[in-house]
This record gives structure tokens, C-alpha cells and sequence, in this order.
């Protein structure tokens, strides 16, 4: 094959998810042109990829307009059909995606998508009903990889740190007061959905915990609810830790927890970053299923929060139940004294 596509638009933790499909096309076809489609948020987790040779842009946002569409859908369709592509892999399943797998130029029958497609999509691409259908999302995304003649020898996030995101982010942690050469632990204060934190009480206390051991804490996130919780976080600490919520790109993000002795946090695209990457991850889970988005190769730092209505897949619980709050921090030491360097 010379030219493949794979169009995953957005979220964050989902194109994480899909970055091995990209590794093992090129150990399967390592000749092979293989141009990826995504939108701005997710852009620099995709230039990170070793195995991706182009990017291609979509911008979203420009499109809910009429003006933005007349405006954008001319050159993103000139992008998209620039070559021809041999297979085109919809790893997004959705109307927009689907879109975009139409526009591209590639021989009847070779478009494919995951096996729960939605909106359509499945009138363009071909849903891949593989063996792992019902298995983690990565196994899901990697079937549609094995459809194409791809032999999955090993799963891979081919991810390499810039080494300008490098510098700036070990600056940006000696400038917060993180020492070269004492251990840290980054805490990963947010997520998409209200039930999908931790509460702040929670993460203070596990903080003052990790001082105690000789490790330093660092909070991460982005946007003015994490930046909220974070600041909730330093309050009710002892010693205030270090806070770099809103302070870091993806990229140096990446860079922090590739050097990271243990990284803690929600279901959301950080912490699979974190797990991707090979830090040591503990993931805390309620409102989600683990057996599909659970930590991929490390099953066992899953701690799931004990309730009767636990994977009810909602946003906002109905209840008025604070989900994660019944994972207790001791519950998340009891993981990390095997996992932390010992002060």
C-alpha cells in the first residue's frame, strides 16, 4: 500500500487511543504515506506521532457557519483528495467523519470504520466487526488495522516529546519549585465530566500524603474549572504544591509525565496519555466502563468507585451523588506504596 488514511477527528483521549493503528500500519506497510485527519485540539498529540507523515486540519468550528463552510470546505476538500488513497480507516464513526471519508478518493470498498458506527457513517465505510468487538477501545481500533492485512505484534503509542517541549517544560517545573532530581507525582485534577473528578478534599489529602514520602505533587490540567480546583487544592493542603494547571502545552504535558514516578487521575485523555507513555498510571473510575476505557496495560491500577449504579455512562449524575468520592485517597496510597520510590 502506498497511501492510507485514517480520519479521528477529536477527543483527546480518544485519538490517544487510536495512536497504535498508526504504529502498526507502518510496521505492516512501512512504505507506506500514511496522512491523518483531526481536528485543533487534538492536533499536537497527533504531531507526535513517529508514524504519521502528514496532518490534515479540520477545523469544526469554521463549518458550523455558512460563511465558514463556503470558506473552509473548498481547501479541506483539496487537502483530502491531494492523493489517492489505497484504504481510508473512519476510526471516528460519525457524521463528520464520514464526510470527510467520502470526499476521499480510494477503490470501492476500501473505506472501513469500527463496528458501531453512528450518523450514517456506516453508509460510506464498512463496519469492521472484529474479534474484539466487545474488548477495549485500542483492541477495537486495532481490528479495523488487522482488516487491512496489519498483524498486531505489538501495541504501541508512538509518541515522541519535541525537544523544545522538552526544555520548556523541565523549565516550567524548576521554575514551580519541582527539584532536579526529587521524584514527583502529577495529579491530574480534571475531566470532561463533572463525575468524572476526584474531589479536591481527595487530591489534598493524597498530596500532603505524597510530601510526606519524599515525593513532591504536581497538579495538572487546563481551563478555568481545573484552575478553580486546583486553587481548592492548595487551600486545603498543608504545604502548597506544585500547580501547573493551565501552564503546559500537550506536548510539554507529555514531557512531564514521561518523567513522572506515578501519575493519578480520571478517565480523560491526559491520563491515558500518562499510561501510553509508560508512567506508572493509576486511573479512577465510576461513571465509565473499565473494560473499555480502562487503563490499557495496566488493568490492575483501575480503581472503580463502589456503587450499585456505578457505568452508568451520564455526565452529570441524576442522583446527586458525587461519583469518585467513594474512592478514598488511603485507597489510592495503598496503589502507590507499591509503585513510589521509597523517600
Amino acid at each position: 500500500m502506498k497511501n492510507i488514511l485514517i480520519v479521528k477527528l477529536s477527543s483527546i483521549g480518544d485519538v490517544i487511543h487510536a495512536l497504535p493503528v498508526s504504529y502498526v500500519i507502518k510496521e505492516t506497510y512501512p512504505e507506506a504515506h500514511l496522512t491523518w485527519v483531526v481536528e485543533p485540539p487534538a492536533y499536537d498529540i497527533v504531531a507526535m506521532d513517529d508514524c504519521v507523515d502528514e496532518i490534515i486540519v479540520f477545523k469544526k468550528k469554521e463549518f458550523r457557519s455558512f460563511g465558514g463552510f463556503l470558506r473552509e470546505f473548498g481547501p479541506l476538500k483539496a487537502k483530502v483528495r491531494s492523493r489517492r488513497y489505497d484504504v481510508v480507516l473512519d476510526l471516528q464513526g460519525l457524521f463528520k467523519s464520514a464526510a470527510i471519508a467520502w470526499l476521499a478518493d480510494a477503490p470501492k470498498g476500501q473505506k472501513y470504520g469500527m463496528w458501531n458506527m453512528r450518523e450514517g457513517s456506516a453508509l460510506i465505510s464498512k463496519p469492521v466487526i472484529g474479534p474484539h468487538a466487545q474488548a477495549h477501545v485500542i483492541e477495537r481500533y486495532l481490528d479495523t488495522a488487522r482488516a487491512i492485512g496489519c498483524a498486531v505484534r505489538e501495541v504501541r503509542m508512538p509518541i515522541t516529546v519535541p525537544e523544545r517541549a522538552q526544555r520548556a517544560a523541565r523549565a516550567l517545573l524548576a521554575q514551580a519549585g519541582a527539584r532536579a532530581g526529587t521524584p514527583y507525582a502529577a495529579l491530574i485534577v480534571g475531566a470532561s465530566w463533572p463525575t468524572k473528578c476526584w474531589p479536591a478534599a481527595h487530591f489534598a489529602a493524597l498530596a500532603d500524603w505524597l510530601y510526606e514520602r519524599g515525593t513532591i505533587p504536581v497538579l495538572v490540567g487546563s481551563g478555568a474549572v481545573e484552575a478553580q480546583t486546583s486553587a481548592r487544592i492548595e487551600c486545603a493542603m498543608e504545604v502548597p504544591p506544585v500547580n501547573l494547571v493551565g501552564r503546559l502545552s500537550l506536548e510539554q504535558l507529555a514531557f512531564v509525565f514521561s518523567r513522572a514516578a506515578c501519575v493519578v487521575g480520571g478517565d480523560t485523555g491526559p491520563t491515558h496519555l500518562a499510561s501510553g507513555l509508560g508512567a506508572q498510571t493509576i486511573m479512577l473510575m465510576g461513571p465509565t466502563y473499565p473494560a473499555r476505557t480502562g487503563l490499557y496495560g495496566q488493568m490492575e491500577h483501575v480503581i472503580v468507585a463502589d456503587h450499585p449504579c456505578r457505568e452508568c455512562m451520564k455526565r452529570a449524575c441524576p442522583k446527586g451523588i458525587d461519583c469518585l468520592a467513594a474512592i478514598a485517597p488511603a485507597q489510592v496510597e495503598k496503589h502507590l506504596e507499591r509503585l513510589l520510590p521509597r523517600a
